[in-house]
């Protein structure tokens, strides 16, 4: 009995399966990670020109932040002269449990509406 064609490569599919598939696990948790900070980045965004909208106003933008906010985002408003700014920082949680944590931030800022300071206080 002698050897037919490809008998030499009866395993090798498995080694390359074997080899291959934690980088491709780890390539697609990446790729999930990635595309969740870029959502919760957003989601900040849209948190910081709401609290930055809100404090230009004479209302309490830290509050209206938090609202739309992701969960455990820490929202901070700053009036500067004419200018109010926001900042929203949240953690993003890797897939995969033990990898480090990402952190995003976004900032916006606004115009202080004339009179706005004076009716707030």
């Amino acid at each position: 009995m002698g050897l037919r064609a490809g008998d030499g490569d009866r395993g090798s599919f498995t080694a390359e399966l074997a080899a291959g598939l934690p980088a491709l696990l780890l390539l697609l948790l990446a790729g999930l990670t990635a595309v969740n900070a870029v959502s919760i980045r957003a989601s900040c965004l849209h948190a910081a020109r709401e609290a930055a909208l809100a404090a230009a106003r004479g209302a309490d933008g830290s509050a209206d932040g938090r609202d739309v906010a992701p969960p455990g985002a820490e929202v901070s408003v700053s009036i500067d002269g004419d200018l109010a700014q926001a900042t929203v920082r949240a953690p993003v949680r890797a897939l995969g449990g033990r990898l480090p944590r990402i952190t995003v931030v976004a900032t916006a800022v606004a115009a202080v509406e004339p009179g706005a300071m004076e009716e707030s206080r």
